[in-house]
């Protein structure tokens, strides 16, 4: 596997290391692990969409839970935490976001009162076509890189990984 260019790192601040901003980093082993790689994507690809928005203020998560919550009416919080691939914890933090942007809403349910179901709210419906058109956009600039062929490939490797 190839080396990414090395990179500059930022200057330090704290007492007693010397200024680093001119030091090229050695990634050592690191380009060679996919998990590495993976995350510099992810952490990328969300930057850019991020800036793309401009001051709109969400958490990573919120967008495909709400896209989740939309596509399947009456989710239970556990179902979403599975489909997202994340701790019931992280769940509910990111339940509250949605609900205090007025995106979504729990409501115990009637069979089980232990279950939560999930709704979006015509805010959150209103949010989610106009983050998807965002996201789509954003994607596309991403997307570009690659031929039709080659994306497909790439994704179907990805999904691989999680679908094993």
């Amino acid at each position: 596997m190839t080396k990414p260019k090395k990179s500059t790192a930022k200057a330090a601040k704290n007492k007693g290391v010397e200024d680093t901003a001119d030091r090229a980093i050695d990634y050592s082993f690191l380009p060679d692990l996919l998990g590495f790689n993976i995350r510099r994507v992810q952490i990328e690809l969300w930057r850019d969409f991020v800036h793309k928005l401009d001051d709109e203020q969400f958490r990573s998560g919120e967008f495909s839970a709400l896209a989740l919550i939309v596509a399947n009416p009456g989710i239970s919080q556990t179902e979403l935490a599975r489909a997202l691939a994340i701790d019931k914890a992280h769940t509910v933090a990111l339940l509250d976001d949605l609900e205090k942007n007025g995106w979504a809403a729990r409501t115990r349910s009637v069979e089980d009162r232990r279950r939560h179901t999930l709704a979006a709210t015509p805010a959150g419906r209103k949010a989610l076509v106009r983050l998807r058109k965002s996201m789509i956009e954003h994607e596309q600039k991403f997307c570009a890189l690659y031929s039709p062929k080659e994306l497909q490939t790439l994704l179907s490797l990805l999904q691989r990984l999680y679908t094993r």
